[in-house]
């Protein structure tokens, strides 16, 4: 799968979880709780590692595939929600990334 593959299935997700945040609550979630929403899963990336490492007892473990995935997912819908492309953030990022480790 292509970034623009990504982009455009985590677009599709994320209004399909709009429409369940609407009937549960009555609204959709903020850009704001979004963002909150990663940051919670980007910290249980970490937690999941520690617990593969062995410095965190966890029974969740075989969840970091997973998780790893959801904060790729959220990313993309945040940049959506930003008004950037998820792909061209990467793509910009990784060219200035090989870049600067060249000179």
């Amino acid at each position: 799968m292509n970034l623009k593959e990504v982009e455009d299935k985590s677009a599709d997700i994320r209004v399909r979880y709009h429409a369940l945040e609407r009937a549960l609550h009555g609204s959709e979630w903020s850009l704001e709780e979004d963002a909150l929403a990663f940051l919670t899963d980007a910290g249980l990336v970490g937690r999941l590692t520690m617990d593969r490492a062995g410095r965190w007892p966890s029974e969740e473990g075989e969840k970091l595939p997973a998780k790893i995935g959801e904060c790729v997912w959220w990313l993309a819908v945040l940049a959506e929600r930003n008004g950037l492309s998820f792909s061209d953030c990467v793509e910009e990022f990784l060219k200035e990334r090989e870049e600067a480790l060249q000179e």
